[in-house]
């Protein structure tokens, strides 16, 4: 297999591509898994722009005045389901 959707990066190297698009879809599914979790680990590193600084503080703030309003997401996602 080596079809790439007709993704190309700029930046990424075309053969760590081609040898990733060669692996099982399981083992592509776990590499995903790890380099997402990579970014996650440092996610610190990657800047906010001021206007999503200013969005996280608004929810935070609203967050902390009304805990009430807080629903728990397999609440959220059994209403959402209902919905179809």
């Amino acid at each position: 297999m080596n079809e790439n959707a007709g993704y190309t990066s700029p930046t990424m190297s075309t053969n760590a591509l081609e040898v990733a698009l060669r692996l099982p879809v399981t083992e592509r599914i776990e590499l995903v898994q790890a380099i997402w979790d990579s970014v996650v680990a440092e996610s610190a590193a990657v800047p906010f722009t001021e206007s999503q600084r200013v969005e996280v503080e608004r929810r935070l703030a609203d967050a902390e005045r009304n805990p009430q309003a807080e629903r728990p997401w397999a609440e959220v996602r059994a209403s959402l389901e209902r919905l179809r």
